[in-house]
C-alpha cells in the first residue's frame, strides 16, 4: 500500500503510486470545531464526504485531516485528486495509481482495486468529486462493498449519495476572529502586516462583507503588494458581473467569492488577464515552458508571459512552488468562463494538444540516451495534459492521438498506466484505419501488443505483433521492425522458448544487416537486450554475459537506466546461474540503483527475486527473506502471479524451501510481512545500497 502522506510532488512514483506536496504554504489557521467534527465523523462512519462551496477549504481541510488525525494516520493513505480528471472513463485508473497499483492483469481498474486493497485498512481521499458524480458514486460503491476496512473521504461541492455515506458541510470560517486571523496572516505575506487597531477593524470589516470565506480573504490579502488597506476596503465593490453566458455556468454559492475573484480580475492588467484566461485551460501543475507554449500569441510574447505569470502569482490567481505552477479550481472555472467569451477555446485546445505532441515526440525519440531518466519524470508531471490531448486529438485527428499514445506507452507502462494505455491505443487504433503505412501506426500496433502481452494475453499479442512486423515490413520501416521483433522474443521468453526468442533476433540481424554491440537505437538495444535474455535461458552463459557486458558498458556510457536494469539483472542471473553469489548480489543492487531512476514495479520485482537468491546463497537469509517480502510486495503491485520467466519459479521456490527449512515458518513469514509493511522508496534503497534491513 502507499506510504503515509509526507512526501514530495515529483510527481516520480513509487510503484505507480501518486504522490502529493504535504508540506504546508501557508499558515492553518483556526478550523477547530470543523476538524473534531471531521475526525469524530471518520471514525464512526467508512464514506465521509466535505461538502461546500468552491473556496471555502474543502481540500485543505481534508490535508490537514490526513496529515494530523491520529486515527487516520494509522492507516495508509492515499489521495487521489480529480480536479485534472476530465474523462470519466479514467476514474478507476487514477484511483487505482493513487493507491499504488500499477496492475498488468486483465482486470478491469475497479476490479483490481477492490482484490489490490482486499482486507487492508486503507483511507482513501477523493478530492474534487463534483465534476464525476455518477462515476464517484458507481466507484465507491463497489470499493466499500468489497474492501471491508476501506475508509474513503471525499470533498465535493455535492453529496456522493452513497447508502451509508456521512456529510459535513464545510461552511466559510465560524467567526469574525478566526477570519480576521486568516487576513492578518495572509496580509503578512503580502509585506503589509496589520499594526494597529484601526487595520484589525478595517479587516473585520472587510472579512464580512467577503463572508468569512477563505479563498475570498486570500485573494484579497494578495492585493495589499499594490494597495494599502484602506484602499483595499474602500475599493472592494458590492458585486462584480460576469459575463452573461458565464453567470448561467458559474456553481458557486457565495456572492463574496464570485465578487473577489471578480475584483482581482479587474484589478489585472489587460495582458494579464488574457494570460489568466488562456492558462485556465490547462488541466493540472504547469511550468513557464508549458505557459510559453500554450499561451503565447497576439500580445503575449515569452517575455511578456513571465512579467504577467510573476504578477498573477503576486495576486494569488497562481500559486508558485519551485517553478511548477498551479491554479485553483475556482480561479481556473472564472478564467475558463472569459475563455469562452474570448472564442480562444478551440485555438487553445489545439495549441495545447500540439505542445504536448511535440514534447512527446521528442521524449520517444531520446528514450535511449542521457535524456531518459528526465523524460520519465516530465512524461509523468505531463500526465494530464497528456490525456487533454489524446481526448482532443480523438475528436480532432485520430492520427495524431494514435502518435502521441505510441510516444509514451513504453513511460506509462513503467508508472503503471498500462490499462489507460490500452485503452487509449484501442480507440485511436480504431479510428486512424487510414493511416495503416504511417510509422505512427506501426509504432501503435507495436504499443498495444506491448500491453496486451504485458496483460497476459499471449495470443492476441502475437497476433498484433505480426500485423506490426508486416506493417513495418510494408513501410520499410527498421525501426518499427526492431520493435516487432522485441516483441516477438519477449513473447517467445515469457512461455519459456529461449531459443525461438533467439533466432527471431539473429534473423532480424541477418535481414536487417544490424550488428552488435554498437550503433544502437532504442529497437536495437531491445533487441539486444532479448537475446542476452534468450542465451542465459539456453544455458549459452559464457555468451550471454559477454554480451551482456557489452550492453551495460554502452548504456553506462550514455547514461541511460532502464536497459542498464534489466542487463544487470541478468548478469546477476547469470552470477548465479555458475555460483558467484557476491557478483549476484553486487549485479543485483546495481540494476536496483539504475530503478530508483525509473521505478518501474515490474523490473523492481524480477531485480527483488534474484537478489533475494544471491544473498541466500551468500548466506544471509534474513536479508534473503526480506528480499523475497519485497519482492512479493511488488509482484503484487503489478499483478502478475507468474513473477517473470518461467526458469525462474523452480529456483525461486526451491531458495524458498530451504529459507523455511533453515529459519522456520513463523520468522520466515514474520521478515516477510515486515517487508510488505515497509515504504516502497527505502525497500528499492536498501535493495540498491544494502546496510540495515528498513522498517518502515
Amino acid at each position: 500500500m502507499p506510504d503515509l502522506l509526507r512526501t514530495r510532488q515529483g510527481k516520480q512514483q513509487d510503484g505507480g503510486m501518486a504522490r502529493m506536496d504535504w508540506e504546508e504554504q501557508t499558515s492553518f489557521i483556526g478550523r477547530s470545531e470543523e476538524l473534531g467534527l471531521i475526525g469524530a465523523v471518520l471514525r464512526g462512519s467508512r464514506l465521509l464526504t466535505l461538502t461546500g462551496t468552491g473556496g471555502v477549504g474543502k481540500t485543505r481541510l481534508a490535508r490537514r485531516v490526513v496529515s494530523c488525525d491520529e486515527m487516520a494516520a494509522e492507516d495508509n493513505v492515499a489521495w487521489a485528486d480529480l480536479s485534472p480528471l476530465l474523462n470519466a472513463q479514467l476514474l478507476a485508473a487514477t484511483v487505482a495509481g493513487a493507491l499504488g497499483l500499477s496492475d498488468r492483469t486483465e482486470r478491469m481498474p475497479a476490479e483490481a482495486i477492490c482484490a489490490w486493497v482486499g482486507s487492508r485498512r486503507a483511507l482513501l481521499v477523493m478530492d474534487s468529486c463534483e465534476h464525476l458524480l455518477d462515476e464517484c458514486r458507481n466507484l465507491v460503491g463497489n470499493l466499500l462493498t468489497a474492501c471491508p476496512n476501506l475508509r474513503i473521504l471525499a470533498t465535493s461541492r455535492s453529496p456522493l449519495r452513497v447508502r451509508a455515506e456521512a456529510v459535513v458541510e464545510i461552511e466559510p470560517l465560524s467567526s469574525v476572529r478566526e477570519a480576521v486571523a486568516l487576513f492578518a496572516d495572509r496580509a503578512a505575506v503580502a509585506g503589509h502586516p496589520l499594526k494597529d487597531g484601526t487595520d484589525h477593524q478595517l479587516a473585520a470589516n472587510l472579512c464580512e462583507r467577503l463572508e468569512r470565506l477563505p479563498l475570498a480573504l486570500e485573494l484579497a490579502a494578495a492585493q495589499l503588494r499594490s494597495m494599502s488597506l484602506a484602499e483595499l476596503c474602500s475599493g472592494l465593490p458590492t458585486v462584480v458581473d460576469l459575463p452573461a453566458t458565464a453567470q448561467r455556468a458559474t456553481p458557486s454559492r457565495h456572492a463574496a467569492l464570485r465578487t473577489t475573484i471578480g475584483w482581482s480580475h479587474e484589478l489585472c492588467t489587460p495582458l494579464e488577464r488574457l494570460l489568466w484566461a488562456r492558462l485556465s485551460f490547462m488541466p493540472s501543475a504547469f511550468d513557464d515552458t508549458s505557459a510559453w507554449q500554450v499561451a503565447s500569441g497576439g500580445p503575449l510574447s515569452p517575455g511578456r508571459i513571465s512579467r504577467a505569470l510573476v504578477s498573477l502569482c503576486d495576486k494569488s490567481v497562481i500559486t508558485e512552488r519551485q517553478g511548477t505552477f498551479r491554479m485553483l479550481d475556482a480561479v481556473r472555472e472564472y478564467g475558463r468562463m472569459w475563455l469562452r467569451e474570448l472564442g480562444e477555446e478551440q485555438a487553445l485546445a489545439h495549441r495545447h494538444a500540439e505542445h504536448v505532441l511535440a514534447q512527446t515526440r521528442q521524449a520517444h525519440h531520446e528514450w535511449f540516451g542521457p535524456a531518459q531518466r528526465g523524460w520519465y519524470r516530465r512524461i509523468e508531471f505531463l500526465h494530464s495534459d497528456i490525456r487533454l490531448a489524446a481526448d482532443h486529438f480523438l475528436a480532432a485527428d485520430p492520427a495524431a492521438a494514435l502518435e502521441l499514445i505510441g510516444h509514451v506507452t513504453f513511460f506509462w507502462v513503467c508508472s503503471g498506466y498500462l490499462h489507460e494505455a490500452r485503452q487509449y491505443l484501442e480507440a485511436a487504433i480504431a479510428l486512424a484505419s487510414g493511416e495503416k503505412g504511417s510509422q505512427a501506426w506501426v509504432q501503435g500496433l507495436w504499443c498495444l501488443g506491448l500491453t496486451q502481452t504485458l496483460q497476459g494475453e499471449h495470443d492476441t499479442a502475437r497476433e498484433t505483433s505480426a500485423n506490426c512486423r508486416h506493417a513495418a515490413t510494408a513501410a520499410f520501416d527498421t525501426e518499427g521492425l526492431g520493435r516487432a521483433v522485441y516483441l516477438d522474443g519477449l513473447l517467445h521468453l515469457l512461455v519459456g522458448r529461449p531459443l525461438a526468442a533467439a533466432d527471431a533476433v539473429e534473423t532480424f540481424e541477418l535481414h536487417t544487416g544490424v550488428s552488435r554491440p554498437e550503433p544502437l537505437t532504442t529497437a536495437t538495444a531491445l533487441c539486444h537486450l532479448v537475446h542476452v535474455f534468450a542465451l542465459t535461458g539456453s544455458g549459452r552463459l559464457d555468451q550471454a554475459r559477454r554480451e551482456a557486458l557489452e550492453l551495460r558498458d554502452i548504456c553506462q556510457a550514455l547514461d541511460e537506466y532502464w536497459t542498464r536494469s534489466y542487463v544487470e539483472h541478468h548478469l546477476a542471473l547469470i552470477s548465479l546461474m555458475e555460483g558467484r553469489a557476491q557478483d549476484g548480489t553486487r549485479h543485483a543492487r546495481s540494476a536496483l540503483a539504475a530503478q530508483e531512476h525509473i521505478r518501474d514495479a515490474f523490473g523492481i520485482a524480477m531485480v527483488m527475486d534474484v537478489l533475494a537468491l544471491a544473498l541466500a546463497d551468500a548466506g544471509d537469509g534474513p536479508a534473503a527473506v526480506y528480499a523475497f517480502g519485497a519482492a512479493a510486495r511488488f509482484w503484487e503491485t503489478v499483478g502478475n502471479p507468474q513473477r517473470g520467466t518461467p526458469e525462474m519459479a523452480s529456483l525461486r521456490d526451491e531458495c524458498e524451501t530451504r529459507l523455511v527449512s533453515s529459519m522456520g515458518r513463523e520468522r520466515y513469514e514474520r521478515a516477510v510481512e515486515q517487508a510488505a509493511a515497509c515504504d516502497t522508496a527505502n525497500l528499492v534503497a536498501w535493495g540498491a545500497h544494502g546496510g540495515p534491513l528498513p522498517e518502515k
